[in-house]
């Protein structure tokens, strides 16, 4: 049994479904968790998704939502959890190429990455260099747990809000510590819609309405910068391992 877990916060409808269709195209049957970031779409309580309505925003990159829909799934019995934005929309064979990926390892494998495209909102590619995924990159739609991950499911909400930003490496590195077995799949299933107006520039095209710049990363040091050590070793404990920025 596997269930989908999306954050919604302010997205377009029309994302948001495209995002729905996918999961319910899946050639492996998924169950789908919408969970709202404290800004519910009434229309999505009729699509056959289980729609969990918080009742604010967390401010945290949809961390909160993620968590705990994920916790839900585990509590519910699942075998399989993975994490899909709700700008971004799987291929109709993602959780099989996911699951096949896993059995066919000879290894008892934790999780599995999945590979992503980055692509316009029409879905056609956008044919851009994604240097972070060749560098060890993971998006956080880019995750499939199996069973031997759910504990570090908690982790999403408790990393504290300025890591937001970075809330997809954290939680790499979070797994990554602990020494868990990841076994990558062989094709891109994860359509990644492109978001940031630095990518379509380095393309030669115009930016669309939706795009935007990228994250400054300022507050963030800042905020490290600031805490007493006493503070970091409380982040260590939320996050399982020493942040360090170097």
């Amino acid at each position: 049994r596997v269930a989908v877990v999306t954050p919604y916060y302010k997205e377009r409808r029309q994302w948001l479904q495209r995002c729905i269709d996918s999961v319910r195209a899946q050639d492996h049957a998924a169950s789908h968790y919408m969970i709202a970031d404290g800004f519910p779409q009434d229309w999505v309580d009729h699509v056959g998704v289980r729609h969990i309505r918080l009742d604010r925003a967390h401010g945290d990159g949809g961390n909160t939502p993620r968590a705990i829909g994920g916790m839900l799934a585990v509590s519910e019995g699942f075998d399989a959890i993975c994490f899909l934005d709700a700008d971004n929309w799987y291929a109709p064979d993602h959780v099989s190429t996911c699951l096949k990926a896993a059995a066919g390892n000879g290894r008892e494998v934790d999780y599995v990455i999945a590979r992503r495209q980055m692509v316009r909102d029409d879905g056609s590619v956008l044919a851009t260099r994604l240097d972070d995924d060749d560098a060890g990159h993971v998006d956080t739609s880019c995750y499939f747990l199996l069973r031997g991950a759910f504990h570090t499911i908690a982790r999403w909400s408790l990393m504290p809000k300025p890591l937001w930003i970075l809330c997809d490496r954290v939680y790499r590195l979070a797994l990554e510590r602990e020494g868990l077995c990841a076994v990558q799949a062989p094709l891109a299933t994860v359509n990644y819609l492109c978001t940031w107006k630095m990518f379509y520039e380095q393309a030669g095209e115009t930016p669309p309405d939706f795009a935007k710049p990228l994250i400054d990363s300022t507050p963030l040091q800042t905020w490290w910068r600031g805490l007493s050590e006493g503070d970091r070793c409380i982040v260590d404990r939320l996050l399982g391992f020493r942040l360090r920025f170097d």
